[in-house]
């Protein structure tokens, strides 16, 4: 028998040992991954809404006669920023606003829950603190 012969009776012998995934792994599998893809979609729109709240409420910081504004004027501008940027299952009323002389401080503090499947259920806390100056 040559070299070249016995690597090729060799290799078959190889393939021949050679088995794929077993239907029981490729069950588990496709379990995890499909349990990923589910929380994935389930979470990603409310840490999306969270982004977005951030940078509605950073995005005041320097607005003109900030600190010369009433909570609820400040409210309601983060309100109409929201509305433009299409976040609707917030409740403004998660945020404090308080007035220290120039410096206005607002907390955010507010708890998303979504159905995962049927009847599990996933909560997310958020909680942002800002302190703005207006010009």
């Amino acid at each position: 028998m040559t070299g070249m012969q016995a690597m090729m009776k060799c290799g078959q012998k190889a393939l021949e040992r050679q088995r794929g995934a077993s239907t029981l792994t490729m069950l588990t599998m496709v379990l995890f991954f499909g349990g990923l893809l589910t929380l994935a979609l389930k979470l990603g729109p409310i840490y999306l809404d969270d982004i977005t709240i951030q940078e509605a409420i950073e995005s005041l910081d320097g607005t003109d006669g900030l600190s010369d504004m009433s909570p609820v004027a400040v409210r309601s501008l983060i309100d109409k920023r929201l509305l433009v940027n299409n976040v609707r299952d917030f409740d403004s009323d998660n945020i404090n606003i308080e007035k220290d002389g120039e410096v206005v401080m607002i907390t955010v503090a507010y708890e998303m829950r979504t159905s995962i499947i049927s009847d599990i259920d996933a909560v997310v806390s958020f909680n942002h603190e800002y302190e703005m100056r207006g010009q």
